[in-house]
């Protein structure tokens, strides 16, 4: 009943959509994806072991990002779409930290985009990637593309990411999966993280670029 009152929130001016959110926190609602849960506990736990006050961070399209919410950056860049399009375009600087969270699968040439956050990162740095898997059809401009695991460690590679530096993850189940065909539900009151591989919802990679000495060898 909460993910529908919540739902229908969102078309209320902004003083009331928080009266509502704040509401929920209050009585143990997460507004949490139910599909992202997993994906952010095992990648904020990757970035925490790294230092965040200490990497200077690009995010792909942030928006309303949870990443930058949890943690104090060194610093913090995002970029905007049709402003700052991944595929065509790059920063003139380099980062520690580069995230793309639900963003490649809306991209027309998903290799450039790779390949311009490799060149984006410094040696050593770090790419956090997360896309949907197993999630219905969603254009926000178009919507392209689905990676498994395996096929996500392939696209990396293609763009310049070695193998060995590059670890994967993903998770979901039936009950998930069914829940979002039609409406994105929330975590609410702790949904099941169970996970069944066969129904995955959303895979995750955190490659590394390699430093010159680990490249040379």
């Amino acid at each position: 009943m909460l993910d529908m009152v919540y739902a229908v929130g969102r078309s209320f001016p902004k003083s009331v959509r928080m009266k509502i959110k704040n509401m929920a926190v209050r009585i143990g609602f997460d507004a949490t994806d139910w599909v992202r849960v997993v994906m952010y506990q095992e990648c904020f736990a990757f970035i925490e072991s790294i230092g965040p006050e200490t990497v200077d961070v690009l995010e792909i399209s942030g928006g309303n990002s949870q990443w930058r919410r949890r943690f104090k950056f060194g610093s913090y860049t995002s970029t905007h779409f049709p402003d700052f399009d991944i595929c065509a375009d790059v920063i003139d600087r380099q980062f520690d930290l580069i995230i793309a969270d639900q963003v490649f699968e809306h991209l027309a040439w998903p290799m450039r985009a790779g390949r311009n956050v490799h060149a984006m990162l410094r040696r050593g740095g770090y790419f956090v990637i997360a896309t949907p898997f197993l999630i219905r059809i969603h254009e926000d401009p178009i919507d392209c593309s689905r990676w498994t695991e395996r096929g996500l460690s392939y696209l990396l590679q293609e763009c310049g990411f070695r193998a060995p530096d590059i670890k994967t993850g993903s998770w979901g189940n039936r009950k998930c999966l069914n829940a979002n065909l039609s409406k994105w539900r929330k975590y609410g009151f702790y949904r099941s993280l169970t996970n069944e591989p066969d129904f995955s919802v959303v895979v995750w990679a955190i490659a590394r670029k390699p430093t010159e000495t680990s490249e040379g060898r």
